[in-house]
């Protein structure tokens, strides 16, 4: 989240789109509530009708996997009705930019794709550069090659019309959106926009996020009080596990993994580390080297060095142009290329698409190490419905795994708040934290590399590894240490203390740190900040709601990012009645800005979008894998076979795996006309491993379902209640027919097309009906991040004779 959850209630008009919060989000959905009694309007643009639809001020059903189309119309009718705020666009924003003659789109494709190799190269996309390397501009945005100019033509194609015959939304109901949330581009008025995985889980889910980025960007809604962008998370520390590194792609804080092409530490930081020639742009990720150095050195401690670029050479690389990604992995696993492994906390037997493949895959391993709280599917993988387990060659270890009241330890919130929780008892019989597991597991490994002459001993024996876990220690580790005695800023640390905030970091191995973005939340002078729970308040952080002494926000406890986006030049709030920040002529009051230099009109400020080379918010992205503007590509299984906006049905990017189980339905398959998207439910978390060991939470929801319309269940015979098969070209799976007015019929290009929804948490070994829904849906994902399409595959229904459980 930009802002957080608290900052919710501070909106004039709210949109969730691609969230169903007030049944995902119960409690964060309060601040929705508070905005709304003081006169903000809330949309749910969604499917299905569901909880959030009914607390909000009107719901607009729209077919999965049409979302771009919907929020580029939008886009179209600010620029069209020049509702945009202007002095924050040309100044704030990148709209100004000239952007090079290399760059074209025609039907569909932008300059620079090939078609071997399904990707573009983006140098065609750059900006025209002066004599110093700074992006050319035009102030006036009349440039035909500036980006507004072009975000203008590009957008002209999503008239009302094309909008509402792809999308299923009536033309009323686009209006009434659009006309409401555009009303928020004036200085007093803010909006914010909440998504979740149905935003997200698309092989365009990043232009998604995009498309929201340039209409707030357009509308001045970034950086403000009661605006932003907020993800809202499935689980309570999915904000904590990306930050930390829980992808393959990144290390922690967001540092870029390691590249074949990167062999030294000097090649790395020159590889990735954006240089910028504006004296006016902080360029904040300029001081990568420092975050990367104390990263290294809070792994490997005495034993990195700058001589030996900080250990880095013992790390491993990524095979340039390679998805690690667990798409990919399961594949390799499914092809016999994986032998063995370890899951924890989580289950791709239920949860991964294609789930029949992946179970395939899992019985091709000679060992699998499950930490878990109970028996999933993934454990019991070796013994599912129509296995026998004793041709089963999988060893599977169980390693019983502490529930979370059981451990402390931290968590961050979706808006980016370190909150310390405590251990409230004791683990139950042999059962351990995965931290504790962790640590001995390698302290194993140690002991066996130092004494059975193992292979290439040196990246296991110099870790910097504690003997024992001790959740303060890891979070001390986190927020980094002085490795060497270090005068900071007029203050003497001695060698061992905690760093202050990021800003002391160095690159010459005079600091640790786990996690740059964290460094400040454990200090000498403070303590544990995650565990601050003081509602104090300064009259003006009262004003918004900042409780800026409530645990503490990374990064160095700023509440809402890019805040220097919600005043002008002169540092004064562009709405004073809720003011972010404020320049008094010596120094900034209210929230901890975004950089502490002063306004820019004294000629020392700084552009406020600190992380991008360029400083100005990005209207155009050149950095993305499928185009610097978000563009409508249908999903890769779509019941049409065109669309008014290109020629390029699906995304030319999208990424998938290849293999005798990995079929795609045809677009327009007349055997599966439905279309298919999965959610979640309030009364089960996440896959269910966990909730449906549950008793009460069993008994409230059951067995899997599938949500149909009225007008569906007439044409195939169903009635509500009925057993039912869904099949998709990879599978079929048993459900329970839930016939209800929460699911609409959608009239595409004049054709009536039906969608259906099922719940992705029920599995095989809990007593009830239906298997996972991901047997269903198919192993392809978006080109930036490879996030399976959970959101629209195509299927189809029809009822049972009986219930039985299908192979």
């Amino acid at each position: 989240m930009t802002n957080h959850w608290c900052d919710i209630e501070n909106a004039d008009s709210i949109m969730i789109i691609g969230s169903n919060a007030a049944e995902h989000h119960p409690i964060s959905f309060k601040w929705v509530l508070r905005a709304k009694d003081k006169g903000a309007t809330v949309m749910h643009v969604d499917p299905k009708f569901s909880r959030t639809s009914a607390r909000s001020d009107f719901h607009v059903p729209l077919r999965s996997g049409t979302d771009i189309p919907f929020m580029g119309g939008m886009i179209n009718y600010v620029l069209s009705n020049k509702l945009y705020f202007k002095e924050y666009v040309a100044n704030y924003t990148n709209a100004a930019f000239i952007v090079g003659k290399d760059y074209k789109f025609k039907d569909g494709l932008f300059s620079g794709y090939d078609a071997k190799t399904r990707t573009y190269d983006k140098s065609k996309w750059a900006f025209e550069l002066d004599d110093k390397g700074v992006p050319k501009r035009d102030p006036s945005l009349k440039d035909p090659r500036c980006v507004f100019q072009m975000l203008k033509k590009h957008y002209s194609r999503y008239s009302l019309d094309n909008v509402s015959k792809t999308t299923g939304v009536s033309k009323e109901n686009l209006l009434k959106v659009w006309k409401t949330f555009a009303a928020t581009g004036q200085k007093d008025k803010a909006g914010t926009i909440m998504y979740a995985l149905g935003w997200t889980q698309h092989t365009v889910g990043v232009q998604n996020i995009r498309t929201s980025a340039m209409l707030q960007l357009l509308l001045g809604n970034i950086g403000v009080a009661g605006g932003g962008i907020n993800a809202l998370r499935g689980e309570p520390n999915v904000q904590g596990s990306t930050d930390h590194c829980i992808l393959w792609h990144i290390l922690p804080g967001y540092l870029p993994v390691p590249k074949a092409s990167m062999p030294s530490f000097d090649a790395y930081t020159k590889a990735t580390t954006p240089v910028s020639h504006d004296p006016e742009s902080a360029n904040w990720w300029q001081h990568k080297p420092k975050y990367m150095a104390s990263l290294l050195k809070s792994w490997r401690g005495d034993n990195a060095t700058a001589k030996n670029g900080f250990g880095y050479k013992m790390l491993p690389k990524a095979d340039d142009g390679v998805d690690y990604s667990y798409l990919f992995l399961f594949d390799r696993m499914y092809k016999g290329e994986i032998r063995g492994g370890f899951v924890f906390g989580t289950n791709p037997a239920q949860s991964v698409p294609n789930s029949n493949k992946t179970r395939k895959g899992l019985d091709n391993l000679d060992w699998l190490v499950v930490g878990e709280l109970h028996h999933t599917e993934t454990s019991d993988n070796w013994h599912r419905p129509g296995i026998d387990p004793l041709k089963n060659k999988t060893e599977v270890f169980l390693l019983p795994s502490a529930q979370r009241a059981e451990k402390a330890g931290s968590i961050s919130n979706s808006g980016r708040w370190l909150l310390w929780h405590y251990e409230a008892c004791k683990p139950m019989g042999q059962s351990r934290s995965m931290g504790n597991m962790y640590v001995d597991i390698i302290n194993r490994v140690r002991e066996l590399y130092s004494t059975k002459n193992g292979a290439y001993p040196d990246p296991i024996l110099t870790l910097d590894w504690p003997s024992f876990y001790d959740a303060e220690d890891v979070a001390q580790r986190i927020n980094g240490r002085f490795t060497k005695d270090v005068n900071f800023k007029g203050k003497k640390y001695k060698k061992g203390q905690q760093v202050p905030s990021f800003v002391a970091l160095g690159d010459d191995g005079s600091t640790s740190s786990l996690n740059w973005l964290y460094a400040g939340s454990y200090t000498e002078e403070d303590g544990n900040k995650a565990k601050r729970r003081s509602l104090a308040q300064t009259p003006m952080q009262a004003k918004i709601g900042l409780f800026p002494n409530f645990a503490w926000c990374w990064p160095v406890n700023r509440r809402i990012l890019y805040n220097r986006a919600s005043v002008d030049a002169n540092g004064k709030p562009w709405a004073p009645q809720k003011a972010v920040i404020e320049w008094n002529g010596k120094g900034w009051e209210g929230d901890v800005p975004d950089g502490g230099w002063p306004p820019n009109a004294t000629g020392k400020g700084r552009y406020p979008f600190i992380m991008r080379k360029e400083g100005h918010g990005q209207l155009y992205g050149p950095g993305l894998q499928d185009g610097p503007f978000p563009d409508h590509y249908e999903p890769v299984e779509t019941p049409i076979t065109s669309h008014p906006f290109s020629k390029q049905l699906s995304s030319p990017c999208y990424k998938s795996v290849k293999s005798d189980m990995d079929k795609l339905a045809e677009p327009g398959d007349k055997r599966f006309p439905i279309v298919l998207t999965t959610y979640s439910m309030t009364e089960h978390w996440c896959g269910g491993g966990e909730t449906r060991n549950i008793p009460a939470l069993l008994e409230a929801e059951p067995q899997l379902y599938v949500e149909m319309s009225l007008e569906l269940a007439k044409e195939k015979g169903i009635a509500n209640g009925d057993a039912v098969i869904v099949e998709s070209i990879r599978g079929k799976v048993e459900a329970i027919a839930m016939v209800t007015v929460r699911m609409t019929p959608f009239k595409i290009k004049g054709k009536i097309i039906h969608e259906v929804g099922m719940p992705f948490c029920f599995g095989w070994t809990t007593k009830g009906v239906g298997d996972a829904t991901n047997r269903l849906t198919p192993a392809v994902g978006d080109p930036n991040t490879t996030i399976p399409e959970y959101k629209a595959s195509l299927v189809n229904v029809r009822k049972a004779d009986k219930l039985t459980e299908l192979e």
